[in-house]
């Protein structure tokens, strides 16, 4: 279910923009409105660095509406190791290769997503060596078989911070994995990441709240919004322009890529891990594709 709210100015807020554009208010949906949304907790427009890939921040105010989502994923299952990993054998240093689709995503041109095996290690490993491997604020992804990856931040002992189930939880790593494997995704995005503190100060922070009261659609972007402090992994965090888009590139084979165009980094994001999940890729925006 999606629930839209208007994001109220105070005066002082009203001034600081007076000389920008209005931008409407979606009012036409007031059967999408709900007791739930009270109040909007986490789209302050001064909060984190947005908008470059550096992570410098810019002086400037967005405005806009928030959508608020409930976790759409049921991402974690009760599938032994054994079966998500049945065709797969571990090396001897105990990391297992997964036949994985591969990706790059861009926008205006610049890199801001890569996951291509020639450019980075994709090897997977036991929780167990997982968290020998890890530090606070590091980005966990769990991977399996046909399953859209899950993510969390690291806190300590094996605890992590994570979205499940429409719900901001922290649980044992052990314990959520479910057989799963994992890797530290620290730098599967191009964005300059905050420092570790306040990764797991930005994660802690927003403990215990759920459905309504959250503004990601999956753990990916969540984990992703701690680490790095962009509002474009928030649902409806995002001006849309003309001129700014995405381009997700699905590296299918080396002499198969399709690209797809997308308005906004958090359907990017959605749809890429719909297609790991599915294996089967749904075209789209489809721009250009190479057989």
């Amino acid at each position: 279910m999606v629930f839209v709210h208007c994001l109220i100015l105070s005066p002082v807020e009203r001034e600081l923009i007076a000389p920008t554009k209005s931008i409407p208010c979606l009012s036409s949906a007031p059967s999408l409105m709900g007791n739930q949304l009270d109040r909007i907790t986490h789209l302050n427009y001064s909060e984190l660095p947005t908008g470059d890939p550096s992570g410098i921040e810019k002086d400037e105010l967005r405005v806009g509406v928030a959508y608020f989502f409930s976790d759409e994923e049921e991402e974690l299952d009760d599938r032994s190791q054994s079966d998500n990993y049945k065709d797969q054998s571990p090396s001897k240093d105990g990391h297992v290769v997964l036949n994985e689709i591969e990706y790059s995503a861009f926008c205006c041109q610049e890199c801001i997503f890569s996951k291509l095996r020639e450019n980075e290690d994709l090897n997977i490993y036991s929780v167990k060596t997982l968290l020998t491997m890890s530090k606070p604020g590091d980005l966990l992804e769990l991977v399996a078989n046909d399953q859209a990856p899950h993510w969390a931040i690291y806190d300590r002992n094996d605890q992590v911070i994570h979205l499940h189930k429409g719900e901001i939880r922290k649980d044992s790593l052990f314990e959520i994995s479910n057989g799963r494997l994992g890797r530290i995704a620290n730098n599967r995005y191009r964005y300059r990441p905050l420092p570790a503190d306040l990764v797991v100060q930005n994660a802690s922070g927003h403990l215990g709240l759920s459905s309504g009261e959250i503004c990601w659609t999956n753990s990916e972007s969540f984990a992703a919004w701690c680490r790095f402090g962009k509002r474009e992994f928030k649902a409806g965090g995002e001006v849309h322009t003309a001129e700014q888009q995405y381009f997700l590139k699905v590296h299918l084979s080396e002499n198969n890529v399709h690209t797809l165009v997308f308005r906004s980094l958090e359907d990017l994001i959605r749809e890429r891990r719909k297609v790991d999940a599915s294996g089967i890729l749904k075209e789209l925006s489809l721009v250009n594709g190479k057989e």
